[in-house]
């Protein structure tokens, strides 16, 4: 019983999600830390688009029955061959400077912001999760 409680979806996607901002946060700091290195090239953390394909899916293709939800509460049908992974890719479009640095310390600094404003958002979820969980063992059926 208590195996299903934490490894349910829900505890599933906030956990990977709070992984996935911790990821970014070490990102960040080594972009701001490098960002007088001359052709040093920013980095990026890609997971929220991979865990809404993981959870949503691709397109259905032609030919193929599409799921349906019969209630907008219900999580849509996911795939059982993905599991979405934080993935850290190299920004190699814009380069601002001439030392080919590409590292706008405006645009990280935004980035720290709101990665911790969604960090704290999934901590609270989390939280909350586990709150109602531990009132349900701690009710003893009452």
């Amino acid at each position: 019983m208590l195996e299903q409680l934490v490894n349910s979806t829900n505890f599933d996607y906030l956990s990977r999600g709070m992984a996935a901002a911790s990821l970014r946060q070490e990102v960040i700091s080594h972009n701001i830390a490098n960002v007088n290195t001359p052709n040093f090239r920013r980095s990026v953390i890609e997971f929220e688009d991979l865990l809404a394909r993981e959870i949503y899916g691709d397109e259905p293709e032609e030919g193929k029955l599409q799921m349906v939800r019969t209630n907008d509460n219900h999580l849509p049908h996911k795939p059982l061959d993905y599991h979405a992974e934080p993935n850290m890719m190299q920004d190699t479009t814009t380069i601002m400077r001439v030392d080919d640095n590409n590292v706008d310390i405006d645009i990280e600094m935004a980035t720290l912001a709101k990665n911790q404003l969604y960090f704290n958002a999934l901590a609270t979820q989390l939280n909350g999760y586990i709150s109602k969980v531990k009132n349900v063992m701690s009710s003893n059926g009452q």
